[in-house]
């Protein structure tokens, strides 16, 4: 399986996030991709190759132009205030507040985000940038005809939205390669995501169509970020009704438990029928993530693995969370293993 990777994901180190009532240093930082790399290297899963540059145009089928130009352009305009830190927003649109556009660059953060959890540095709008041209090389891979493909992407990307980041997310790479597909002539494309939190700017994205299934096993919102998405009874509106499922779990669920979900996700992804199959890879169900609740173990991801490939679809694999960083390659890569070493 080829692997797509860019050493520009080392430009995105945040120093803080806002959790738990203060702030603490970043749960996604560098050392995930490092060691999901080290363990592909390690296991001879195959080649590592870096991404092609497809430009601005696939990004933009998913992204509004204007959060895009305000990514862009916000640590610039940051640095003129010559503070030192992070950029991170203090004020968000509430529900009693208007949905206008501010032009200070503080408003304008806290309208195009919805956590503290995403923080700009000056590398932070390269390294999303290079993140999706590494999903894109991968999913141009599978297109090309490879029966899968690993897009090492970071910083991750199911949360964010066509105009919103958080959750670590500043572009959403999975979206952007399953509309690549669509682009690309297929009628029906699958998401799988099986990240320990919900997919919600995944899901907003495709809410109202048709063309993509979204289906997310994840921690139940009612007790998980992010709270306000991810229930079992969002199931798409209008074109769309029909083709969104949700299946939150409650903490402490171990493989038993969450396979039978997984399930139940295939059984819908094989009734669609889709051309191919993007799994967004999370692997913080992981028992020992210090910020998830699933009870998942390493040789769990070996079965997750095969169980995707039984599909018998084409498939893209785009990394997304997890953050028991000394075993998060180890549980990564298992589920390529798995996949790999289907009939």
């Amino acid at each position: 399986m080829l692997t797509i990777y860019s050493d520009d994901h080392h430009l995105h180190h945040g120093r803080c996030e806002l959790m738990d009532g203060q702030l603490m240093p970043c749960f996604e930082m560098p050392s995930r991709a490092d060691h999901v790399l080290e363990r592909v290297k390690a296991q001879a899963l195959g080649p590592v190759e870096a991404p092609r540059d497809f430009g601005l145009g696939p990004i933009q089928r998913i992204h509004s132009a204007a959060y895009l130009e305000f990514f862009k352009g916000a640590w610039d305009r940051w640095a003129k205030y010559q503070r030192d830190g992070d950029l991170l927003p203090f004020t968000w649109p509430a529900r009693t507040l208007r949905t206008v556009i501010p032009t200070s660059l503080h408003g304008q953060l806290g309208y195009y985000s919805f956590d503290g959890g995403a923080p700009i540095t000056a590398g932070t709008w390269q390294a999303a940038y290079s993140a999706a041209q590494v999903a894109l090389t991968a999913q141009a891979e599978v297109q090309g005809g490879a029966r899968s493909a690993f897009a090492l992407c970071r910083p991750p990307g199911h949360h964010a939205a066509g105009d919103l980041m958080g959750g670590y997310c500043y572009l959403n790479n999975a979206a952007i390669a399953a509309q690549a597909f669509l682009d690309q002539g297929h009628e029906k494309v699958a998401i799988l995501d099986v990240d320990y939190h919900h997919g919600n700017g995944t899901q907003s994205i495709f809410y109202e169509r048709n063309d993509v299934l979204f289906a997310s096993i994840h921690g139940h919102p009612e007790a998980e970020f992010p709270f306000f998405l991810g229930y079992a009874d969002e199931r798409g509106e209008g074109a769309g009704e029909g083709f969104n499922f949700n299946y939150p779990l409650p903490a402490g669920s171990g493989w038993d438990t969450w396979s039978a979900a997984l399930e139940q996700a295939c059984g819908q992804i094989r009734g669609y029928d889709a051309d191919v199959i993007v799994v967004s890879l999370g692997v913080d169900t992981f028992k020992d993530d210090p910020i998830s609740q699933f009870k998942l173990d390493s040789p769990d991801y070996l079965a997750m693995g095969k169980r995707i490939a039984a599909l018998g679809k084409p498939t893209l694999f785009v990394m997304e969370g997890g953050y028991a960083v000394a075993e998060i390659g180890i549980n990564a890569v298992n589920v390529l293993e798995g996949f790999q070493s289907a009939p």
